[in-house]
């Protein structure tokens, strides 16, 4: 099972009614000879790891394993797991980067598929890391004939929030990455957009997702200029054209030419300001989702 910390925030609302990108590669080498990390991994290759039914943080740590150990996230650790289960008689490979390529096409994970370095080997198991700037921002450990799984295949995978990826991976995405006052790119759990799910026709509407108010409750907003979310999904009616209130801040978040304000005292509403004025994005009512 692979868990993912936006499950915990508003991030499942927005698969909801967004539209999710589907896991390719780009045609590079899906394991290359890589660069050795200043600090290798150097903790075990197998933790024991079990299904927890939470959600948070911990639950994953619970779930991925050794693979959670051997990222180096700068903020969370945003997905992983494991489990108990194994992989069927067909799908083992007979390396380990046969187990690797077997972890993409089993798991079939919203993660760079390419690019991948074996940092660690022993003799029933096998690290591998997608680094960014030297640091493991995914890891994956393949291991050899567990029981019912012959061959070498996916033991345990994690990986850290989608904004510490390359944007030549995440531009492709279904999600939109923000950046902060410093530029830097804002985990997608703490706020990001995305276009409305063509499955649902709502392409002409955008949804914002903000995680970790002070309630502990991530929200989900809705922008619909030309009516096509269903009557009653957003709470208040979605204005183009307002002026920003005096109590109003500016969160610094940034995506492209809009900013993201907001007023702490009434948090069904954001302002999204862009070079032709103010907008009103109301909160998504609770259960509205596409189906």
């Amino acid at each position: 099972m692979r868990r993912g910390l936006a499950a915990t925030v508003i991030v499942a609302a927005v698969a909801a009614v967004a539209a999710v990108g589907c896991g390719a590669g780009s045609g590079g080498d899906l394991v290359v000879t890589g660069t050795a990390p200043a600090t290798p991994y150097a903790g075990p290759l197998y933790v024991p790891h079990q299904e927890v039914d939470e959600d948070g943080v911990e639950a994953i740590r619970t779930e991925s394993g050794a693979a959670g150990r051997a990222l180096e996230c700068d903020g969370e650790i945003y997905e992983g797991g494991g489990g108990p289960g194994g992989w069927g008689r067909d799908d083992g490979g007979k390396t380990p980067e046969e187990g690797l390529r077997a972890y993409f096409d089993i798991e079939v994970p919203d993660v760079p598929e390419e690019g991948y370095r074996l940092e660690r080997r022993e003799k029933d198991r096998a690290l591998f890391s997608y680094d960014v700037d030297g640091r493991t921002k995914v890891a994956v450990i393949v291991a050899k004939d567990r029981e019912g799984s012959p061959g070498w295949g996916p033991e345990t995978s994690a990986s850290c929030d989608p904004a510490e990826l390359p944007a030549s991976f995440t531009d492709s995405r279904s999600y939109e990455i923000w950046t902060d006052r410093d530029g830097d790119r804002v985990p997608i759990t703490e706020v990001h957009t995305s276009v409305g799910s063509e499955h649902c026709d709502w392409q002409k509407a955008h949804f914002l997702s903000r995680g970790g108010d002070a309630d502990g409750k991530g929200r989900l907003y809705g922008r619909d200029p030309e009516g096509v979310l269903p009557d009653g999904m957003l709470t208040s009616a979605y204005d183009g054209d307002v002026p920003m209130p005096v109590h109003a801040r500016d969160t610094g978040y940034r995506h492209e030419d809009r900013a993201l304000w907001l007023v702490e005292r009434d948090p069904s509403k954001v302002y999204v300001r862009t070079p032709d004025g103010v907008e009103i994005w109301p909160e998504v009512a609770k259960g509205m989702g596409c189906a």
